[in-house]
């Protein structure tokens, strides 16, 4: 899969690390899934800016990743370069009730860091496993909490504009549920988020309050990728694929939690193929039961047709 010319003009032209066929099992919250022609870690938007370049000489996809909560890579891989944001793109600046942070900070560090300045506002992200650029995207939410309410702007650097930087106002971005109008080519590089002052020993003990919640109604100790498929409109997927009788289905390795409906956790023998066929059993079962079509939230990544099912 790796290409030679491809991963030399990388190592040239970026100021971070490029690995040549990276398994990116190593880099998801599933565990599963084959290499990537190329892995890099960007320093700079600058190195953002290379990749989509140099993809578009040698006629290769890209494709962004943060922390691996939210993926599921085909076991034959992704054909192109992945992108992950490194070191550069971390950190956390506090001014007044107002917070820039950088788009690869996690967001439970996140949250634990703002509460400790007394700024609430953000104790939903303690339950996001994703990074912050991956919840601008995606307006990520929590606890019946989005992101979109506390955004005030996210900075990206356009790949199909030449690497262009762009400031977008939240109220630009038109943020609904699991949906933001980024287009395809941003790449998220920081965030500005407006908090509110609080007293921090009451957001540290909400912020408790959910992960108790989540040890009790989600499945922590297994891998999974969180949510596999968003809520329909005035309902639960969860809902809908446990009455679709798949709560416990399995295909080799994968399978419905027992815990919650809508993640599917894995074995060490699991494969990305396991899972993609319990994806696709789900939402069989529920349009057959329910006449709804679920939606994933989870990116399918290598897999035929436009990346997904």
């Amino acid at each position: 899969m790796a290409d030679e010319g491809l991963i030399d003009e990388l190592r040239t032209a970026v100021s971070g690390t490029v690995s040549a066929g990276e398994p990116l099992a190593r880099h998801t919250t599933l565990k599963v899934g084959g290499p990537a022609a190329a892995l890099v870690r960007a320093e700079s938007a600058g190195d953002v800016a290379v990749v989509a370049r140099v993809c578009g000489r040698h006629r290769r996809p890209w494709l962004v990743l943060g922390r691996g909560s939210n993926l599921l890579v085909a076991d034959a891989g992704w054909p192109g370069v992945v992108v992950t944001l490194g070191r550069a793109f971390r950190g956390v600046e506090v001014e007044g009730e107002s917070v820039v942070a950088g788009a690869a900070e996690p967001m439970p560090v996140l949250a634990g860091t703002v509460a400790r300045h007394g700024l609430g506002g953000l104790e939903f992200g303690v339950a996001i496993p994703g990074t912050l650029g991956g919840a601008v995207r995606m307006n990520a939410g929590a606890h019946g909490r989005e992101l979109r309410v506390v955004l005030a702007w996210a900075e990206v650097v356009r790949l199909g504009r030449d690497g262009a930087v762009e400031r977008w106002d939240a109220a630009d971005l038109e943020m609904t549920y699991r949906h933001t109008a980024l287009p395809a080519d941003a790449v998220v590089l920081r965030a500005r988020l407006d908090l509110a002052h609080c007293e921090p020993g009451r957001l540290a003990a909400e912020m408790e309050q959910m992960r108790r919640w989540r040890r009790a109604h989600q499945p922590v100790n297994s891998p999974s990728c969180g949510s596999v498929f968003r809520n329909p409109p005035g309902d639960s997927a969860g809902r809908l694929i446990e009455t679709a009788g798949l709560k416990g289905y399995t295909v080799g390795g994968a399978t419905v939690s027992a815990v919650h409906a809508n993640f599917i956790t894995v074995a060490a023998s699991a494969t990305a193929a396991d899972v993609h066929a319990v994806i696709s059993a789900a939402r069989a079962a529920v349009l057959e039961r329910h006449g709804v079509a679920l939606e994933t939230e989870v990116v399918l990544a290598g897999f035929p047709g436009a990346g997904g099912l």
